[in-house]
Formats: C-alpha cells, structure tokens, sequence
C-alpha cells in the first residue's frame, strides 16, 4: 500500500491550510497525530470513511458513566505511567518538560483545585494545551484553540521493517527540526526525540522523511511526527515509516494508535489502510491561562 493519501497528496500534507493554526506552545510546539492536528476542521464525514460512525461522548448519553480506557486521557496515562520519569507535577496535574512535549496530563473531571494547580504549573498568560480533554475550560479561561479530532488504534496492520529507515537520535534533532518547520506535522520540539524510537529515510544524505513515537500509555505507544520533505511527496515514504515503528511497537508487545484530524479525511483514509480503525472521537484544545487564579491543593508540587 501506498503511503499516498487518496488524492495523491502524503498525509502530513493534507489539510495543510489549517496546520499553521496549531498552537506554538513557548517557542515551537503544538502532527499531524496526538496530534496530527493539520486539516481538521469539524467535518463530521470524516467519522464515516470506515463505514462506521464513533459514539458520542458519554456525557450525552443517558446511563451510567461507561468504564474509562486507557487511551480515554493519553497524556495523563503516559505521565502516570511509561513517562512517569518525565512528569512535572502540581498537585493531581502532570505536564512533560516544555522542550520535550506541549501536552499536559489533566484529571477526568478536574475540579477548582485542579484548574488552579494547572495555572501555576503553566504560569499566567500561557497556553495550555489538553490532549483529549472533552469538558469545558472555567469562565476566564480564553480557548485559543479548540479542533475535533479521532483517536485510530491497531486493527491488523502489516507493521514491518524497512530497509531505508534509520534511527534518529540526538545529533540528528537540527534536521529533525528544519523538516518539522517546513513540513508543519506538529508538535515536535528539541528533547522530543527522548519519548521514544524516531525513524527516517534519507536521500542523498539528507533527512527527508521521518516518524517515531510520542505518547506512551501502559500497553500502547502513539505514532506521531510523521512528516515528508515536499520535494519526495507521493513516493509511500509516510506510509513505510509509520509501519517500521509500528513494527518496533509490536516488537515490544504493545500496541500502536495515533491521532488525526476529524476533517484530515485524506490522512484518516490512509490510515484506515494501512490497518488502523477508528476509535473513537477526541479534541484538541489550548487554553489561555488567566492573569489571576487561586491556589490549588498544591499537593506533590
């Protein structure tokens, strides 16, 4: 299968229009998955290209709360649990090093507590953004950025190595970072590369393609940063990386998921066949904080 979206364009492509509008938290953040953000307007189609349509949120369905999943709050799983060693805490809110990752672990149903403790983890005037947070910020808090997205897992795709994909580390984030800034996946900032295995394809000796992971629930790790040099664009090089990490996930008995756009259809048809399904519905939302908020608990600082 090709890593070509249906129209031609690689998925890190589609949408490109609305991939600026992510939010660049203190300097370079915000990929196309958790966070693939690009191209998602609130298209509701795009929930339908599987042939099937995601539930609504649990709040608006009459009945008993449904048993929470892992992957229901990702970034507070992966900071409570295989990223644990890079949690900043205050009180019961978790947040990765700001040149590591933007997205801040919130609880289910956060309280005042909880709201104040996150404004003084961020800091007045800064955003915050919540990875797959479904309630509402509290009044004097400014939304700055609020976009629907689907969550995808595993479904039986063919993971499995590639001959030209090479482990990025380190010495090869200045790379990594021109082609994130001209290519706009998401966030992907300078100690990002720590959350897990990166792999790339180079041509001529430079960087033009890579993928790797990014949020690391107990059993499951996130594919993210999935991005192509324009110049190599309908070759399948977006396709071959995101199976040769998911190959390397496989490996480690946990299962690959990653994010997109609701309105990415381009991206969520690609994904689709490579193996993934649609899981359920998410958002992607920053948040402003105010100039003036009360303590919080203050617990575990």
């Amino acid at each position: 299968m090709s890593a070509q979206d249906t129209d031609g364009r690689a998925p890190e492509e589609a949408g490109r229009s609305a991939g600026d509008r992510v939010p660049q938290v203190r300097g370079r953040s915000a990929e196309g998955h958790v966070l693939d953000v690009r191209g998602q307007s609130d298209d509701r189609r795009a929930l339908d290209v599987s042939g099937e349509t995601a539930a609504r949120p649990a709040r608006d369905i009459a009945g008993p709360r449904p048993e929470r999943h892992v992957l229901d709050n990702p970034a507070l799983a992966s900071l409570t649990g295989p990223h644990a060693h890079f949690a900043e805490r205050r009180g019961r809110v978790l947040r990765y090093p700001v040149d590591v990752s933007p997205w801040l672990g919130l609880p289910d149903e956060p309280d005042a507590d909880d709201w104040a403790d996150l404004a003084a983890l961020v800091g007045p005037g800064e955003e915050a953004p919540l990875a797959g947070f479904r309630g509402r910020a509290p009044d004097g808090w400014e939304v700055t950025f609020d976009i629907a997205g689907v969550q995808l897992v595993d479904n039986g795709i063919a993971a499995a190595p590639d001959a030209e994909a090479v482990r990025l580390g380190p010495e090869d984030v200045p790379e990594m970072l021109d082609l994130v800034e001209r290519t706009r996946p998401g966030p992907f900032l300078p100690r990002t590369v720590e959350l897990g295995t990166y792999l790339g394809i180079r041509r001529g000796g430079a960087l033009v393609a890579m993928a790797g992971e990014r949020l690391h629930p107990p059993g499951w790790t996130e594919i993210s940063a999935v991005c192509t040099d324009p110049e190599f664009r309908g070759e399948g090089l977006a396709g071959r990386l995101v199976l040769a990490v998911a190959h390397g996930i496989r490996e480690r008995g946990e299962t690959p998921f990653l994010h997109t756009g609701a309105g990415n259809t381009n991206a969520i048809r690609l994904y689709e066949a490579l193996g993934f399904r649609l899981r359920r519905t998410t958002r992607f939302l920053a948040a402003r904080v105010p100039e003036h908020v009360p303590a919080g608990r203050q617990v575990g600082v």
